[in-house]
């Protein structure tokens, strides 16, 4: 891990003004998703720019997506100026989807992966065990498990091998 921002989310036509990655003060990074005219409306009081519900090009959800690239950067700049621990607890008391953007090993620390169960301890090779995150979706109502622990080095050599072999062979 370089310690680099992630790339830039991709650039496409969106339904949606507000669904994008920012980088906020010290650098941290920030999903934040307010889709409709009430979350966009939401975000201006949490941010404290009500002002900015007065912008004609703003007025609605297809007047933002006009001008999305001008929004982005407008709130861009006024997110810059806050930190992401005092703005995210601000986003949750207010409904407004949000996400932290974190590197692989911070997701352990995540309220929401641990409130929904997306971690659970797995046998590692050494006899011990360790926590993994699970993948974010359901089968039959049910968030599928880990299946089977880590395997030990070499393992599943031999039998990785031989399947090699036979189909090589054909």
């Amino acid at each position: 891990m370089t310690g680099e921002p992630p790339p830039p989310m991709p650039a496409r036509v969106s339904a949606w003004s507000v669904y994008d990655v920012f980088t906020l003060a010290a650098g941290a990074q920030l999903f934040i998703g307010a889709v409709s005219d009430k979350q966009f409306a939401t975000l201006c009081q949490v941010l404290e720019r009500e002002e900015l519900l007065q912008v004609p090009d703003f007025r609605d959800n297809a007047a933002r997506v006009a001008v999305r690239p001008q929004l982005l950067a407008l709130l861009g700049e006024i997110l810059a100026q806050h930190r992401v621990e005092d703005l995210a607890p601000r986003l949750e008391a207010a409904g407004i989807p949000y996400a932290p953007i974190v590197r692989p090993e911070q997701l352990c620390d995540d309220p929401h992966l641990r409130q929904s169960g997306g971690l659970v301890p797995m046998a590692t090779d050494d006899g011990g065990t360790t926590e993994v995150v699970l993948l974010p979706l359901t089968l039959g109502g049910r968030r599928p498990g880990v299946r089977m622990p880590l395997p030990k080095v070499g393992e599943h050599t031999d039998a990785i091998l031989g399947a090699l072999q036979q189909a090589a062979a054909h």
